[in-house]
């Protein structure tokens, strides 16, 4: 396809001038005012603007201060008879990547757009590449626009390239497994595996031999020789999920890979080398664990280099509609279902539990939800029970979540309207009662372009 350009000039002789001399390389609009030209940008996507200084009501400059409110800005270059120093710099504050002084020489101008649309192709690929990397490394599936979660996920970037062992805490359902797997898919290790253990599930001997392997007859039941996830996991990462479960023994072992990168299979003497970044994960406090005797405090200290604090979801309560759009899309696809939102009431219930489960619960509630929804809209009906019982309208009693200050709740009713709208961003603006490039602004804004539909089919 072809770069698109915006020429906006009110000397019609001017501007289709213009339109003549660039249509053979580009998609070419063309606008008499600032007015027509909001009109273009709102309703096409627009790769350049070459604007005049000197119109009819706003000018060029204004014209370009106005541009930085779009979604996706175009890249603005200045045209004016008056050319000057100072008209430069004003030019460059309002937002200008460049100026252009009439008469035109048309060499000028066709040099000139090529650079700065040359520049905009390499941006935009270096957006797709972070956005596909972003994807395919995990991170995507994380969701949360909340300051908690934006923490998160700027430790996680600063992490991952490094060897520190990381320890993940928080509760039960709050996505300890994800944040590692992306820790993991960012690093310099991501070629390698990731393996997983779930230390709560195995008996002490039964996760010795798990980690480090045994060898035939070590012990009863040892029919043949085991490599151990460590071992395993060579050159990769080992996540082990719930660690505060392990026994002192075990944790000894742990310690001396931390250490010294070695370890024994059960019922060997041969010692075996690896090389292996750690992340450990928890929902108990390893420090009360330590001052109670049930967990060394040596290793404490090994684990804890980085520590990775995860909001319960009553903590990022902004959060929520996000997760539930996430949710339907992908309940809907699994089950052959087409359910866009839930009711007020029915959403008024979810935004207001208090959600001990965190994450892990929301998903099962609205995975509930599409399977029972007989419409395309599901109401309290299909909410598990224990989350209508346990909601409060909104303004009764102190809600569980923390308060919203303005800007969130702002962000809320956005994201409200986008659910009630299936993501359809002229209905969404019509329930909000805005213009639909307000509703563009705030989309950007939030960071929410990515949950509204991109068109109003």
């Amino acid at each position: 396809m072809k770069p698109s350009i915006l020429v906006v000039d009110d000397e019609k002789h001017a501007r289709e001038g213009l339109r003549s001399a660039l249509e053979d390389k580009y998609e070419v609009y063309v606008a008499a005012d600032a007015s027509q030209a909001m009109n273009v940008l709102e309703s096409e996507s627009i790769d350049l603007v070459l604007t005049d200084l000197k119109m009819a009501g706003e000018n060029g400059l204004q014209l370009i201060a106005r541009t930085r409110s779009l979604p996706h800005q175009p890249v603005c270059v200045l045209m004016t008879a008056y050319g000057s120093v100072e008209t430069a710099v004003q030019a460059m504050k309002q937002g200008a990547a460049d100026y252009l002084t009439k008469p035109l020489n048309l060499d000028e101008v066709d040099l000139l757009l090529a650079r700065h649309l040359h520049t905009r192709h390499l941006e935009k690929e270096n957006r797709q590449l972070k956005q596909t990397i972003n994807k395919q490394f995990g991170l995507e599936n994380i969701i949360g626009t909340s300051t908690k979660m934006a923490d998160i996920f700027d430790t996680i970037h600063q992490v991952a390239p490094s060897r520190a062992t990381v320890l993940i805490q928080g509760e039960s359902g709050t996505g300890k497994e994800l944040i590692a797997k992306a820790i993991h898919r960012l690093s310099q290790r991501a070629e390698a595996p990731i393996v997983t253990v779930h230390c709560a599930a195995l008996s002490p001997q039964l996760l010795e031999s798990e980690l480090f392997g045994h060898e035939k007859g070590s012990f009863t039941g040892a029919f043949e020789r085991r490599i151990g996830r460590f071992e395993a996991a060579d050159g990769g990462t080992i996540f082990l999920d719930e660690i505060g479960e392990i026994d002192p023994s075990t944790q000894v072992k742990i310690l001396r890979v931390l250490g010294e990168r070695s370890f024994e299979r059960v019922g060997s003497t041969k010692t075996l080398q690896v090389d292996v970044r750690l992340v450990a994960a928890t929902n108990k406090d390893l420090q009360k664990l330590v001052a109670e005797g049930k967990f060394r405090d040596d290793l404490y200290f090994r684990l804890n280099v980085v520590t990775l604090q995860l909001p319960a979801l009553r903590e990022r309560a902004e959060d929520i509609p996000l997760l539930v759009r996430s949710f339907l899309d992908e309940m809907n696809r699994d089950n052959g279902k087409h359910v866009r939102g839930f009711t007020d009431e029915a959403m008024d219930k979810i935004l207001h539990y208090h959600w001990p489960g965190n994450v892990r619960e929301l998903r099962a509630a609205v995975e509930r939800a599409v399977v029972l929804a007989k419409g395309d809209e599901a109401g309290l009906r299909e909410l598990p029970p224990s989350v209508v019982s346990g909601g409060m309208s909104l303004g009764s009693g102190q809600p569980s979540a923390r308060p919203l200050d303005c800007s969130e709740n702002e962000k809320q009713l956005v994201i409200r309207a986008l659910i009630k709208t299936d993501g359809n961003r002229t209905y969404a603006a019509k329930e909000l009662g805005i213009s639909r490039r307000t509703l563009h602004r705030k989309l950007h804004d939030y960071q929410l372009e990515k949950f509204a539909k991109g068109t109003d089919t």
